[in-house]
Parts: structure tokens; sequence; C-alpha cells
């Protein structure tokens, strides 16, 4: 992957419908970014942690690394904290 270009569908293989996604975010990162180091995801997005503009960031980004639509995925735990977990509908 080129660096500070996430590539659309880069996570195919891991969109099931019905998958548990658990990721790890941090917010206010230089970059936009989603990462994958073996089974753990990670996810850097440039918004403040304020007013849930992460989780809609986080949301988005994830769905274009997986290669679906955003309404797809439910975040299902984790609002507030850095460790996440989507639902793929």
């Amino acid at each position: 992957m080129a660096k500070g270009k996430q590539i659309k569908g880069e996570w195919a293989d891991l969109a099931l419908s019905g998958a548990r996604l658990a990721v790890r975010v941090t917010p206010n990162a230089r970059a936009n970014l989603a990462s994958r180091d073996g089974t753990a995801l990670r996810i850097t997005v440039t918004a403040p942690p304020d007013e849930g503009r992460v989780n809609d960031a986080v949301t988005a980004l994830l769905a274009l690394a997986l290669g679906v639509a955003p309404s797809r995925l439910t975040l299902i735990s984790g609002a507030t904290s850095r460790d996440k977990v989507f639902r793929l509908d």
C-alpha cells in the first residue's frame, strides 16, 4: 500500500456479511489511514475526538478499505473509546 493513500477494497477478504471487526483508533493523526498487522486492524484519522466526528471518519475509512458502503457498517461498541467494534450488515 502506498503511504498516505488508502486503496478501495484492500480489506475485501474481511467483508463478510455479519462479520464483527475490532478496530483500534487513533484520532488527531497526520493522515487518514487504515492498516492491518496480522489480525489487528488500526485506523488513524485526522478528526478530533468530539461530537462523533471520529466515529464518522472511521466508518467512512473502514468502508473504503472493505470496499463496501458506509451504511453497511454499524458501530456496536466503543462509541467513546479508542477500541471500537463494527458489524458488517
